[in-house]
């Protein structure tokens, strides 16, 4: 697992910076209910796509939280007064507060099963009767373009898959939520080289082959015989899950 503390300054450059973050905004705010007035984005990072879901909609108040030392100071210089350090499974927030939540790239960091209905949970009690949560599903999948790198990595020891889709929907299910939409986003600038794949495995990129091992070795050896080193294979693109808190019956 990488340290995001120590992650946060490359953090962008590293994962497509503003493109990318333009393309998560656009795909959840497609998602967001026009009559939205409160949304809370949960592991914010840096506030790179946060930033841009509070620019998008005039009268919409944003509030970004994060686990991260690091990420959320980044967060806080763009959105000041927006971004809390906070645990996602534990939120500093009441029932029904927020009329949206999302979360881009979270439910894959989970520890455990227990963990992403933690999450899962957290952002059905905070959200409103009526209100939506948006989520990415499938992270590690949407990785695999069908590459030569994938190639070579597909032998590779499996990591537990935290945020599989029909996993997601199962947990959502269990805390009240009904599917309400997906939509769909490139993840500009994430294309891998096979020198770049190099490089992430030897910072930790990938949990089952960690830096040092001779099986992650053997795999860098692999890599680094594949032609074009330095030409991105291509751009994956991820998958948004919405999911509806039913609005309370009438009274009487």
């Amino acid at each position: 697992m990488l340290d995001y503390d120590k992650e946060a300054e490359r953090y962008d450059a590293s994962r497509g910076g503003e493109p990318r973050a333009a393309a998560a905004a656009e795909a959840v705010l497609g998602l967001v209910p026009p009559d939205t007035r409160s949304l809370l984005d949960l592991g914010c990072g840096t506030g790179i796509v946060t930033r841009r879901l509070a620019a998008a909609r005039e009268g919409m108040r944003v509030t970004g939280v994060d686990l991260a030392l690091a990420m959320a100071r980044q967060a806080a210089a763009r959105l000041p007064g927006a971004i809390l350090l906070g645990d996602s499974r534990r939120l500093p927030f009441r029932d029904g507060e927020f009329d949206a939540v999302s979360s881009v790239w979270l439910l894959h960091l989970a520890a455990g099963t227990a963990d992403v209905r933690a999450i899962v949970g957290e952002c059905a009690r905070v959200l409103r009767p009526g209100g939506v949560y948006i989520t990415t599903v499938d992270k590690a999948a949407s990785h695999n373009v069908g590459s030569d790198i994938d190639v070579v990595l597909s032998s590779r020891p499996p990591s537990p898959v935290r945020d599989a889709a029909a996993d997601v929907v199962a947990g959502a299910a269990g805390h009240g939520l009904v599917p309400a939409g997906q939509a769909s986003f490139r993840g500009h600038g994430q294309g891998r080289s096979p020198r770049r794949t190099v490089a992430d495995l030897r910072r930790g990129w990938f949990v089952t082959l960690p830096p040092g091992d001779p099986l992650a070795d053997g795999f860098a050896t692999r890599l680094a015989e594949l032609p074009d080193q330095d030409r991105p294979r291509p751009d994956p693109v991820f998958t948004l899950r919405a999911f509806r808190k039913p609005a309370d019956p009438p009274a009487g």
